[in-house]
């Protein structure tokens, strides 16, 4: 493995890419510990200390996660990347919804960067939206960190105050968003990716140490490593599992030449969804219990329903909570399988070419076939996925460990998927300078 990134290192080209590409992301790290004008940093830090210590608010624990831990830092890059991932899943589901965007996406690379575009758009709203929000919650920080000491970490709350701290985290969002750009351009890999992955790694090392500090016991960090590493490598194997559906082209005469007649095959995966059913369950879960933070009673006289949802919706080591999250999760993986692959439109495509799955008539027999074959792999894949997003609830229960654990749900998810996408990029690269790679 090192002589391959000494290889790496060697070719110039691929050695200017990854300098550039690590450059960027030392930057975007760099603003995660820039606090935004009118914090009380030290104030901030205090508050984050008794949150470690008395559990802390779970409320925005997908966002802090995303943002490898500067939202509540409230850094400058507060907000990280989630305003850019919420906007390309909506503008991706409009694109079902609006004929408009379903014309764009089929005009190939002119109508993606009109989507990307778009996508920009909405990410600068969003931003403005939840810095809004956020820059809120700060101005009561011993709801927002669960630790009641914590008063004050603001040094005014004026009106101007408050817009010029939202203006500052919707301009970092939009320089995160730039920087993503710049990667996937001039550097390696998928650079929104990239700045995700960089962003739960940096919270790794912490969310370790934090277990083995909390009860000074050396066996189960290291348990809780072994059992990470099984983890990951389920995960890895699953992320590589895929169903390949055999397709054969006919051969046809075109004047004195034979053309068609290849094999080939269509790869489905058997997690299709990849992470976006956990952020939606997520998402649909902060609901209730946004709800009941600001409809909470000081004094404890709250109604019926706001002492239920903190009951059974907020604790994520309540069963109800558990069984809301898995059939979120199971819902939402069909749902987006179902609207992001058309068993339909592809059996248009292989007739129009003369493509045919070998048994399988051409046409609607071909569609019914896919839908069949998509919906039997789907299902192994939703509870694949409703497995691994429960592994931080479960380490809740059993070891007292925060839902940040890293070893599960979206974290392990995306750190697996964006480091074997990446490490693909380099091996292909690597093997135009007939170099070996590093998959074997």
């Amino acid at each position: 493995m090192l002589s391959v990134f000494t290889r790496a290192f060697k070719t110039p080209d691929l050695r200017r890419k990854l300098l550039f590409t690590l450059g960027i992301v030392m930057l975007f790290r760099l603003g995660s510990f820039v606090p935004t004008p009118n914090v009380n940093y030290s104030a901030v830090q205090t508050c984050i200390s008794g949150a470690r210590e008395g559990g802390g608010n779970q409320l925005l624990g997908m966002a802090n996660l995303f943002s490898g831990g500067a939202l509540l830092q409230l850094s400058i890059f507060a907000l990280g990347i989630m305003p850019y991932i919420t906007a390309s899943i909506i503008v991706q589901l409009l694109t079902v919804v609006i004929p408009r965007f379903e014309a764009l996406k089929q005009e190939g690379q002119q109508g993606q960067a009109k989507m990307t575009q778009y996508t920009r758009y909405l990410t600068i709203a969003l931003a403005v939206l939840q810095s809004a929000t956020f820059v809120t919650f700060a101005q009561n920080p011993s709801a927002l960190f669960g630790n009641a000491n914590c008063t004050q970490i603001l040094y005014r709350d004026t009106v101007l105050d408050t817009v010029f701290m939202v203006l500052t985290m919707t301009a970092g969002t939009g320089l995160i968003m730039w920087l993503g750009e710049l990667i996937t351009d001039k550097g390696v890999g998928n650079g929104m990716s990239l700045l995700i992955f960089t962003s739960i790694t940096a919270t790794f090392p912490g969310s370790l140490w934090a277990i083995q500090q909390r009860d000074g016991r050396w066996d189960l960090f290291f348990l809780v490593i072994i059992i990470g590493l099984l983890i990951m490598t389920a995960v890895v194997f699953v992320e590589q599992s895929q169903r390949r559906v055999p397709v054969q082209y006919a051969k046809k005469m075109v004047g004195r030449q034979m053309y068609g007649g290849t094999s080939t095959y269509i790869p489905i995966k058997v997690n299709m969804a990849n992470v976006i059913p956990i952020i939606f369950a997520s998402s649909i879960l902060a609901l209730p219990q946004m709800v009941a933070q600001f409809q909470s009673d000081p004094q404890g006289n709250n109604p019926a329903y706001i002492d239920w949802i903190n009951t059974y919706l907020v604790q994520g080591d309540h069963p109800i909570y558990m069984a809301v999250y898995t059939i979120l999760i199971l819902f939402f993986t069909f749902f987006y399988v179902s609207i992001t692959f058309n068993p339909n439109e592809v059996a248009d495509n292989m007739k129009k070419y003369g493509g045919f799955i070998p048994g399988i008539r051409a046409g609607r027999p071909t569609a019914e076939y896919l839908r069949y074959v998509i919906t039997r792999i789907t299902v192994p894949g939703a509870i694949y996925l409703a497995l691994v997003s429960l592994i931080p609830l479960i380490a809740f229960v059993l070891i007292g460990a925060n839902r940040d654990f890293p070893f599960g749900g979206a974290s392990i998810l995306i750190m697996v998927g964006v480091g074997l996408d990446t490490v693909k990029q380099i091996e292909s690269q690597l093997q135009q300078h007939h170099y070996e790679g590093f998959l074997r």
